[in-house]
């Protein structure tokens, strides 16, 4: 093999590498992959919107991730979006007061389902559902309700008060 061809060779290995590593980097950035769940449990939510939600998207208290979104369909009946819950059994002490509200990772990241834990000493049980959900926000309402108002609301001017009158 000459000289040439040696170099063509090892080029072309490096570059097949470098987009094995890039795949392999992308595989492993992403939730899916760094969240193994075992045994789990199943708890629906009910929204009226959820935004660019995915099915695999993660289940957070607290930020940490405790499960996954398992399916989302229309309710013909109800006409909202029925989310199905994937909760790792050792989280199945989540009190059944509990609220679902789906939030963005940053500015524009991925979207997620956050559980804000409540009070109450009774704990949800397998196929329960979420009483209080809040639905994803979409940027496009905050961008018209920004516009819609003019701006940010100013606080209200208050003049100073009246001198005493006097004799």
């Amino acid at each position: 093999m000459s000289q040439k061809h040696s170099y063509q060779f090892g080029t072309g290995l490096f570059i097949l590498l470098g987009f094995a590593a890039l795949a392999w980097l992308a595989t492993q950035t992403t939730s899916v992959a760094n969240y193994r769940q075992g045994d789990s449990y199943t708890l629906n939510a009910r929204f009226a919107n959820v935004g660019q939600l995915k099915l695999g998207a993660p289940v957070k208290v607290a930020g940490v991730r405790i499960g996954s979104v398992r399916t989302i369909e229309v309710d013909p009946a109800k006409l909202d979006a029925k989310v199905q819950l994937s909760i790792a059994r050792r989280y199945d002490e989540l009190p059944d007061d509990s609220a679902a509200a789906i939030f963005t990772s940053g500015l524009l990241g991925d979207q997620y389902v956050a559980i804000q834990p409540g009070g109450s000493p009774d704990a949800f049980k397998d196929g329960d559902e979420f009483v209080l959900t809040q639905s994803s926000m979409q940027l496009e309402d905050l961008i018209g309700k920004f516009l819609a108002t003019g701006g940010p609301e100013k606080p209200a001017e208050t003049s100073p008060p009246a001198a005493p009158s006097g004799p």
